[in-house]
């Protein structure tokens, strides 16, 4: 009898510590994404746009996120639908806003306001560590009925969604519309996307949304504050072809070069009509990998490419990240 007594104490403060372990680390959970909301919705802003033409009158609504304590904001470029763009803060004040540049190919904007005081920028998290399952918020004005704030977790990264320029973030975090250009923040309140676009049959939330991932959004928005406009590395004008190539047992995906049209930097490197390009960046050469290494190479860094000469010898060329596009 006093074993079987013995075994049910046991077994009871076992029970007790695996209920009191599960509590604390839920409730330590949920006081983090409380923490998180507080510390990113004062960064988070309400955007509206109007065309006032007789010919084309619609509203745009949506959400930004503020990007400098001056008053940069970035949003998303499909939500500025009209020349009157206004941007309301958490505050509930309204400033107009004036377009500073945008980028059709990531759908990134940089608006700018003049506050009568400094504001408080988002921070900035870094999206090439997260994970699939990472807990996430999202944060943005839903139909217009003002900040909100939705929970989810990261359901896959690298996603192009159609466009070779991006690889999106998915989340089953409620994004509906108006929350574009809003806020996707990790457990500490710090900024991994900029919520962009949903996949759904009706128009309205179904578990599959998209959002730019941060470090893209700060190498875009910073071109845009700089340039007014993204300026890509510029190697040549030229043009490729996709080749297959023999190699022992394996096979290679290639592109070809059919014809350079100027003599720049790659013509200075080397290269000429007929050469291989097999890697870029130590990856596999593909169209898409091409566009998107020359669309976002990062200042200071250098872009490497693999080739094939006509006396078939595999050669590597590189170029400064710094030779821009001179248009």
């Amino acid at each position: 009898m006093k074993s079987f007594q013995t075994n049910f104490v046991n077994y009871f403060l076992v029970i007790l510590l695996t209920f009191a372990m599960t509590w604390y680390f839920l409730s330590d959970d949920k006081n983090k994404l409380v923490s998180a909301s507080e510390k990113s919705i004062p960064s988070v802003v309400s955007i509206s746009s109007n065309n006032s033409s007789v010919s084309k009158n619609r509203n745009g609504l949506g959400s930004g996120v503020i990007f400098s304590k001056d008053g940069y904001i970035v949003t998303n470029l499909h939500i500025i639908s009209g020349e009157k763009i206004s941007v309301k803060l958490h505050n509930g004040k309204i400033f107009p806003a004036k377009i500073i540049g945008l980028d059709k190919n990531t759908d990134i904007a940089v608006l700018k306001i003049s506050p009568e005081e400094d504001l408080k920028p988002i921070v900035f998290g870094d999206s090439e560590v997260l994970k699939v399952g990472d807990s996430v918020l999202a944060i943005g004005n839903p139909y217009g009925i003002g900040l909100s704030v939705s929970n989810g977790i990261i359901s896959a990264t690298g996603r192009d969604y159609g466009n070779p320029y991006l690889q999106l973030i998915q989340t089953d975090a409620a994004i509906n519309p108006g929350n574009s250009g809003g806020a996707l923040i990790n457990e500490n309140g710090n900024l991994i996307g900029i919520n962009s676009k949903i996949f759904s049959r009706t128009g309205a939330y179904q578990g599959i949304g998209f959002a730019i991932p941060s470090n893209l959004v700060v190498q875009i928005s910073t071109q845009l504050i700089r340039f007014g406009k993204v300026k890509s590395l510029w190697i040549g004008n030229f043009r490729v072809g996709k080749v297959v190539i023999k190699n022992e047992n394996s096979f290679i995906n290639g592109l070809r070069i059919i014809e350079m049209q100027d003599k720049g930097p790659m013509f200075e490197k080397g290269v000429r009509t007929n050469d291989i390009i097999i890697k870029i960046n130590n990856e596999s050469a593909s169209w898409k990998n091409l566009i998107s290494s020359l669309k976002f190479a990062t200042l200071g860094e250098k872009l490497s490419i693999d080739l094939i000469n006509q006396s078939n010898k595999i050669t590597r060329v590189e170029f400064d990240s710094e030779i821009l596009d001179p248009n």
